[in-house]
């Protein structure tokens, strides 16, 4: 059985820049991570806030599509073409 948290290797890569984007960003908007003079710039620290949350969100998607799949697997998954009844054939006389 498969798990439902498992990530592609580059969605963990970046949820894990995200987080550590927000981390930063937390210490320097609390004063407790001196960052150099470009960055401690109150703009820098909400640009560096909303870039974490969206280098977070890839993950989110991924995990909300593998749920999606794993409780509805026939609103997700396509049947093949082949796999439709006689009744409803494109060729036939009836429709």
């Amino acid at each position: 059985m498969r798990a439902i948290g498992k990530l592609p290797k580059g969605v963990l890569i970046l949820e894990f820049i995200g987080m550590m984007l927000l981390a930063v960003a937390l210490l320097s908007v609390s004063d407790s991570l001196s960052l150099p003079e470009p960055f401690s710039r109150p703009e820098v620290q909400i640009l560096m806030i909303f870039l974490g949350v969206l280098l977070m969100l890839p993950a989110a998607v991924v995990v909300i599509l593998q749920v999606a799949k794993r409780l509805a697997p026939q609103l997700m998954n396509r049947p093949p073409q082949y796999s439709r009844s006689e009744r409803e054939k494109d060729n036939d006389a009836n429709h």
